[in-house]
């Protein structure tokens, strides 16, 4: 299965936030829809950057600033890898576990298609061995 394939399945809206929010914000957002991650489009649209729960944390323990007064832009991770659609899943779970991230966004030509996170990767792998399995176990029993 492509990353193109598994962001139509999700069918998921890409959550932004502009830079100039406050950390607050972001985790607020966050919050709200129940996901991890929001991305940041740079003033011509295309991905600046990330802000994950993880750059939350980070930010937290080592700066003990203001939430509400430090900017997204701040604490985001500026350029993010990014795949791209015709990726396979097994691919980007490699890419993802190697550089140990959770979040990829999926970029073609600039502009930003979808975002898979490690989770949607596992579960779409869980449901391919399973068909996998089936398929073995009728013909093995036939």
């Amino acid at each position: 299965m492509t990353l193109h394939e598994l962001i139509n399945n999700k069918k998921a809206d890409l959550r932004y936030i502009d830079g100039s929010a406050s950390v607050l914000d972001a985790i607020k957002s966050m919050h709200e829809g129940k996901i991890g991650s929001l991305l940041i489009q740079s003033e011509e649209g295309k991905l600046a950057g990330i802000v994950t729960e993880r750059d939350i944390l980070r930010f937290c323990s080592s700066r003990h600033g203001d939430v509400e007064l430090v900017q997204v832009a701040d604490i985001m991770t500026r350029n993010p890898v990014s795949a791209p659609p015709d990726c396979s899943n097994e691919e980007a779970m490699t890419l993802m576990t190697e550089r140990r991230f959770r979040h990829l966004p999926i970029v073609e030509d600039g502009k930003t298609l979808g975002m898979v996170s490690i989770g949607d990767l596992v579960k779409a792998r869980l449901q391919d061995v399973t068909v996998e399995v089936k398929y073995l176990r009728e013909y093995l029993s036939a």
